[in-house]
């Protein structure tokens, strides 16, 4: 099951969600004082308390590493495999999008500047992996494929 190229893609794709829900997105600045921290689940402002408006952000890495992992055990299903796959890199698609929206909301809202984090990256390296793992299960479902032609 691990032993697979693309199981350990999976894995390495819910590895990459888990550390992007736990680190900052970005940070929000006024003047050139930060005013805000955000992260996946909340804003912290400055003053210490939290506003949970990106709850959407966290929903959407929280569905990508457990449809990674669910992947992982649907080895002996490859079709079914790769559409868990392909479903985690359409919703990691999403999540930029969403993100983006957020940080235009939040800008307008907060009269701040967005400065992005380089732990945002982490979706990015996760949708990468996603294609090499749908490459990697359609190449095992190929193989298979002509394997049963020819019995």
């Amino acid at each position: 099951m691990i032993q697979r190229i693309q199981s350990v893609y999976l894995l390495l794709i819910a590895i990459c969600a888990i550390v992007g829900l736990c680190t900052p997105v970005g940070h929000l600045h006024q003047n050139g004082i930060e005013t805000a921290e955000c992260y996946n689940l909340w804003l912290t402002m400055a003053n210490g308390t939290h506003v949970f408006s990106p709850w959407a952000l966290f929903a959407m890495l929280t569905l990508v590493a457990a449809c990674a992992l669910i992947a992982i055990f649907l080895f002996k299903r490859r079709m079914l495999q790769v559409r868990f796959t392909i479903f985690g890199g359409l919703v990691l698609i999403g999540y930029y999008a969403v993100l983006a929206v957020f940080v235009y909301i939040f800008k307008g809202r907060y009269d701040a500047d967005f400065t992005i984090s380089w732990t945002a990256a982490f979706p990015a390296i996760a949708l990468i992996l996603e294609y090499l793992a749908f490459r990697a299960i359609m190449k095992d479902e190929l193989i298979i494929r002509s394997l049963d032609r020819l019995r």
